[in-house]
Parts: structure tokens; C-alpha cells; sequence
């Protein structure tokens, strides 16, 4: 809906950008009249959050309030004006201490927590005590934006993750809120990963410079990271993906045609954009992308039928030769099977309105999800219990080892026709921060507790040296800190006492291992098959291998190449390969190739490879969050609140996992989040619009 103005029709006109105190105004006490002069605002939201801006014309020592009310010359007293806006204690004033970072302790901008019944057309009012000391100009009122509903324990708007501001700082004590903080606090980000990046370059944007990053690594990126083999450089195009591959950017339905835009990851491109212009498009640091092959028609297929010569078919072949087409599971009670599959469909009624839907606004379809028990139950349980399908039954559609929640956005973006990737790897995200952020960064630094100071209201934050646990601890006090490091880490530090159910969420969160294996060959020999490979991702059969994708990038080139050999996630499997040493994981995906393609992959190997298993990663203890059953509905609203001046981010802080945009986009909003705790509301507005309106509709 859009605003409404409502025309001032009985106030006091001025056309000076300051209005001072009225000449015929005499205060009583020592201070001289028109002691302090408003900026801005002169446009307000009714039961909206907005910034007051003063200037100083004389000292000020003691009591300052700020009162909304008629613009009258008479309006001598704070208690004849319409409402109380704030007070506080400025200047050479014991109370003023805790305005340590604003000039002689006077500080210049306080957060004004607009009525619903405010009148249109008044001004603001500055006194000392009964002392009126300056006045605004008159004030516009408008209608604030009608919000179509709120999630998450009314903290968080299903449109994105932009605060309801006026409900989260309603919630704490008027006065405590009154005064914005300077931009001079020191914030301590607690990881450099993608969401402790984007925090930073989100407090550089609106002029915080005053923050350091405290990695545990030698690097940023956190899970991005692309392993380039034998020492290539990523001009050499010698690379796989170790942590997240593509992105999905659109669906395009064969029923009608139609493309629908996959809009939640479109932050991950705007990013790109915005640091090729800081960079001035410097090809060295540039972020480019390049299309992603998903599916190309003789990527292997999960099938228990062979060729003649016995490598794998795939998908072309096994769609024109049913006989390759694998072999059903043997099943006990085939009938009742049959119903519980088809009512689990039902169920989950993933159909073309439900993904258009997610693809438009991820945030209102988490909300219809929650509403739909979707986050409360998953596949096992809801076969179980709500069903009342048998043991063995539910093992068979499902598994009853499964208690994650229903909750289906990974369908969606794995729906996408249309895919990208960045060229020359994705750690050239994190790359392009590289210069940004290495002077402001303590790398291989491994935090292990936070303490917080009640009386100077800082936290400390306590950390060791990388491959030093014996060592003494450093520690440097933070006005505030953003911590993006998982809770699979989190919960090894020494902590203060957070709320019982954020506290949980530390604890009790659960992480999904992964595996990934890139080998290198002598040639890109799948792209000479007699059935050519080019580009895409395959499953098989074979135990302990899952996905098996093969590079988009310089297709039919010559040199070397690498395959990404083997992707397994989630299922115990993973955790039995995790245990296994790196000679016998490689030699186990080695000797799958080869039944994959044949003796070429033997005669081609050359040795050289990478593994990582993000399970028993030191700095990760996992590959992403995988929430079981009821956990992200109850213990996301817990994220949305500032405890002992710590902001939780990072993608298990998000509506989905495991995806770029999710650590993106709890940057967002945890920086936003900050930003209203400082008061500096006009800040969160500017990212807000910058980071969420140029592509989601509000």
C-alpha cells in the first residue's frame, strides 16, 4: 500500500531546515536559547522507528529530554506536549558516561519510537529539565507500509529478514533505547566466513569502520572453498568445488513455457556485482559467471543395469531402453507401500503453484510451511504417527532413522532449468574480500570463550593461536559482536548465560556430514567416451560414491582435468566413509571410476587429489545445518534478539541451509539487527533497501 501523506493544516510553518528556538522564548535557567537545533527527520512513519538528529550550540551538562507535541511558542513545559519521545543524561554529568564514544559525551542522534496515534504536524522539543531549549521544524506524518503478516513470533516479516523495528525495541526499556550509539564502537565479527564477510562490507557501507574479524583459519570463505589441484593457479582451470557448486537461477515449466526466477539467490549476484565495482572490475579479483551444466544426457545413472561392456549407462540411454532402467526395490507389503507413498505426495503437495511460490518469496512460503506442520514433522514421523503406517512400512518409504522436518525449499531450487557458477571457482567470492578485509583480520585464531562485563557492557573475547591449545589466551573487549561461526563450534566455547531456548539452539542443533573426492586424470578422457560426458552431475549405485559431477567450465579442452568423483552427504554412509584415511577413501572413488568408465580412468589417474569430509573439518564439524523435526520453528525466533550485545548469524541462523544466499542473507539481517540494538536506524533502512528491495517485492 502506499503512503499516505496527511497535510499539516494547524502548525507552525518554517522553511529553514533547522527551526530554532522561537526569539520571544526567554529560558529560565543558565542555558541561552536555541542551546540545540534539529536535523532531520522531517517525514515520519505512525508506528514506525525513525532517527532524531541535533546539533549543539552551547554546552549542555545534565538532564536532556525530547517531547513531541504542538508546534506552539507556548508549549513551555514537557508535560503539555503529546508524547515523551526520551531522556537521558548529556555531558559533564556522572550519568553521561555511558556516551563515552560521542563528542564531550553529548550525543547527536536518539531513536524515536513513533505512536500509531501520533498528530500530524507537530514538532520536537528539547528541554533541560522544565527548560525548553530548541525546536523542530514541523513534522509530517504518513501512514506506515500495512504489513501483510508476521512470522517468527512477530520479530521477523515473512517478506525478508528486515525486522518489525517498532515491536523489537518496544520490547526494552524506553530510555535504554532513547540514544543512538556512535559509530565508533568497536564490533568484533566472529568468523570469516560468507555471513562474517557480508557483515563486514554491510558496517563499511553505512560508515562502521571500527570492527575486526577473528578467523580461526588462514583464509576467509569459511565452506566456500574451491580446491585447486597440483598447485594450479584458477586461470588453469584445474579445480573442483569442495563446499557449494552453483546456483540455481530460474525454472522454466514444460507444461506452458513459463520462466519463473529463482529471486532469493539473486543476492549472491548482486554481491558479485558490487565488488567488481569496488575493484573497478580489476580481472584479477573479478567475480564472473559462467553457465552450470545440471543434467547433460550421458551423465550416469543410479541403476543396477550395465553396458555390455559394463560402464554405466546414462540418461539418454536409459530413457529410450527401459531395460536399463533400474531394478525396483523388493518391498514387503507392495499395497500398503504404494498408499503411503502416493499420501506422503499428497502431503507435501510440491506442485507448480507451490514451487512459483517459494521461487518468488522463500520467506512467505517458510511461514505457510510452518503453518502446514511441514517444520514439525518429518517424512518417518508423519508415516508413523499421523498415518499409523507399521515399522516396517515406514522403513520402507522412508527410513525410520529420519527426524528431519519436511521443510522443501532444496526441491525448488533443484526444479531450476537454469543454472550458474563463478568462473575460475567459487572461492573467488570470498577472494574478492580478500583485500578488504586481511588488515582488519586475525587470522588462525581459534576463539574459546566470550565473557560479558556487566558494568562497562562489553564482551571479551578470548582466543588462542591455531595448533596452540596449551597456549595463554588473548582477548580484546567488543562494544558488540556478530558471531558467524557454527554452532557445531560454538558450543565448545565458554559462553554467558544466554536464554534458555537460544542456549538450546547452541547445544542442540544438528549438522549433516558431507564428503567430497576430486581426482585429477591426464585428460578430460569422459568427454571422448563413446557416449561423451559433458558437463553435469550423475548419481550411481555404487556404495560410498552418491554424486559424480563433471566440470562445466573450457568443455572439449586439452591438459588435465578433474572430476568431482565422489559427493556423499547426510546418511550414515557418510559418517563410515569419514572415518576412513585418505589413501583408502581415494582408492575406494578410484576403483568406482573405472566401473563408471571404464579402463581409461585407470590408465588416466594421475595421482593427484583432494578429499574433504566437512564432518570432521576442525574449524566446521559439519557440512550445513540439518535441522531435525520441530528445531527451526522453535529455535529460529531465538536468533532474532540481541543477548549480552551478541548477533547471531551464519546460514544454520537462516530460513534455509547450505546454500550461499542463506549466510548472505543472515548477514543481513543480522546487521540490520545490530544496527537497530545501536539505535542507528536510518542504517538498517539504507541496507534493508539496498540488499532486499532492488529484487523482492515488499
Amino acid at each position: 500500500m502506499p503512503l499516505t501523506t496527511i497535510r499539516c493544516t494547524d502548525c507552525w510553518l518554517s522553511d529553514r531546515l533547522f527551526l530554532l528556538l522561537s526569539p520571544g522564548r526567554q529560558a529560565s535557567s543558565s542555558f541561552p536559547a536555541a542551546s540545540v537545533s534539529f536535523g532531520y527527520p522531517t517525514i515520519i512513519e505512525a508506528n514506525g522507528l525513525s532517527n532524531i538528529h541535533i546539533e549543539y550550540h552551547s554546552p549542555i551538562d545534565g538532564h536532556l529530554a525530547i517531547h513531541y507535541g504542538a508546534c506552539k511558542k507556548s508549549l513551555s513545559h514537557p508535560s503539555l506536549a503529546h508524547h515523551s519521545v526520551g531522556s537521558t543524561y548529556v555531558g559533564n554529568h556522572h550519568l553521561a558516561s555511558r556516551h563515552e564514544h560521542w563528542t564531550d559525551q553529548r550525543p547527536e542522534r536518539f531513536v524515536w519510537i513513533v505512536p500509531e496515534n501520533v498528530a500530524n504536524g507537530g514538532c520536537l522539543h528539547a528541554y533541560s529539565g522544565e527548560d525548553l531549549i530548541g525546536t523542530s521544524q514541523p513534522i509530517t506524518v504518513v501512514k506506515r507500509k500495512e504489513r501483510r503478516g508476521i512470522a517468527l513470533a512477530d520479530i521477523a516479516e515473512v517478506e525478508g529478514p528486515w525486522f518489525d523495528g517498532v515491536e523489537y525495541l518496544k520490547a526494552k526499556e524506553p530510555d535504554s533505547v532513547f540514544v543512538a550509539k556512535a559509530k565508533a564502537q568497536r564490533i568484533g565479527i566472529l568468523g570469516g566466513g560468507m555471513s562474517g564477510l557480508m557483515t563486514s562490507h554491510l558496517l563499511e557501507s553505512v560508515g562502521i569502520h571500527n570492527w575486526t574479524i577473528i578467523e580461526s583459519t588462514g583464509r576467509v570463505g569459511g565452506r566456500v572453498h574451491t580446491s585447486y589441484l597440483n598447485n594450479t593457479t584458477p586461470d588453469q582451470y584445474q579445480y573442483q568445488e569442495m563446499g557449494p557448486m552453483r546456483f540455481p537461477v530460474s525454472i522454466t515449466y514444460p507444461q506452458n513455457g513459463e520462466t519463473i526466477e529463482i529471486k532469493d539467490h539473486k543476492m549472491v549476484f548482486q554481491l558479485a556485482d558490487t565488488l567488481n565495482k569496488i575493484h573497478g572490475n580489476d580481472p584479477a579479483l573479478s567475480v564472473d559467471f559462467i553457465e552450470w551444466i545440471e543434467d547433460s544426457a550421458n551423465a550416469p545413472v543410479d541403476t543396477d543395469k550395465r553396458r555390455p561392456d559394463g560402464t554405466v549407462p546414462g540418461n539418454a540411454e536409459v530413457a529410450a531402453n527401459s531395460s536399463l532402467a533400474p531394478t525396483p526395490a523388493q518391498v514387503d507389503n507392495e499395497t500398503a507401500v504404494t498408499a503411503n507413498e502416493d499420501a506422503i505426495t499428497q502431503w507435501q503437495t510440491l506442485n507448480v503453484s507451490n514451487l512459483t511460490e517459494m521461487a518468488n518469496n522463500i520467506f512467505r512460503a517458510h511461514k505457510k510451511a510452518i503453518e502446514a506442520g511441514y517444520l514439525s514433522w518429518s517424512e518417518a514421523a508423519y508415516l508413523r504417527y499421523h498415518l499409523n503406517a507399521t515399522l516396517n512400512v515406514t522403513d520402507e518409504v522412508d527410513d525410520i532413522s529420519d527426524n528431519y522436518d519436511n521443510w522443501l525449499y532444496d526441491n525448488e531450487y533443484f526444479s531450476a532449468t537454469t543454472w550458474r557458477t563463478i568462473d575460475k571457482g567459487l572461492s573467488r567470492l570470498p577472494a574478492a574480500f580478500t583485500p578488504l578485509v586481511s588488515n582488519k583480520t586475525l587470522f588462525n585464531s581459534v576463539i574459546n570463550e566470550l565473557s560479558w562485563n556487566e558494568a562497562t557492557q562489553k564482551m571479551t573475547v578470548f582466543y588462542k593461536p591455531r595448533n596452540a591449545s596449551w597456549a595463554k589466551s588473548s582477548s580484546i573487549d567488543f562494544d558488540y559482536v556478530v558471531t558467524a561461526v557454527p554452532f557445531s563450534k560454538v558450543r565448545l566455547w565458554r559462553m554467558p548465560a544466554y536464554s534458555s531456548l537460544l542456549s538450546r539452539a547452541i547445544g542442540r542443533y544438528s549438522y549433516d556430514p558431507a564428503c567430497k573426492v576430486a581426482l585429477m586424470y591426464k585428460t578430460r578422457f569422459w568427454e571422448h567416451l563413446e557416449y561423451p560426458i559433458i558437463g553435469g552431475c550423475g548419481s550411481v549405485n555404487i556404495t560410498g560414491i552418491g554424486d559424480i559431477c563433471y566440470p562445466s567450465y573450457k568443455i572439449n579442452s586439452t591438459g588435465p582435468g578433474v572430476l568431482l568423483a565422489s559427493y556423499i552427504e547426510i546418511d550414515a554412509l557418510t559418517n563410515t566413509l569419514q572415518a576412513l584415511s585418505d589413501g583408502d577413501h581415494v582408492a575406494l572413488v578410484q576403483r568406482a571410476m573405472v566401473d563408471v568408465h571404464g579402463e581409461i580412468a585407470d590408465e588416466q589417474f594421475t595421482g593427484i587429489y583432494d578429499r574433504v569430509c566437512w564432518g570432521t573439518n576442525p574449524d566446521q564439524a559439519g557440512a550445513w545445518l540439518g535441522p531435525l523435526g520441530g528445531q527451526q520453528q522453535l529455535y529460529l525466533p531465538s536468533f532474532f534478539n540481541t543477548e549480552f550485545h551478541t548477533v547471531f548469524v551464519g546460514e544454520h541462523t537462516s530460513y534455509v541451509h547450505a546454500w550461499i544466499w542463506s549466510a548472505l542473507e543472515s548477514g543481513v539481517r543480522g546487521t540490520v539487527q545490530l544496527l537497530l540494538d545501536m539505535g542507528l536506524v536510518d542504517e538498517a533502512k539504507q541496507i534493508t533497501q539496498t540488499w532486499m528491495a532492488r529484487w523482492l517485492t515488499l
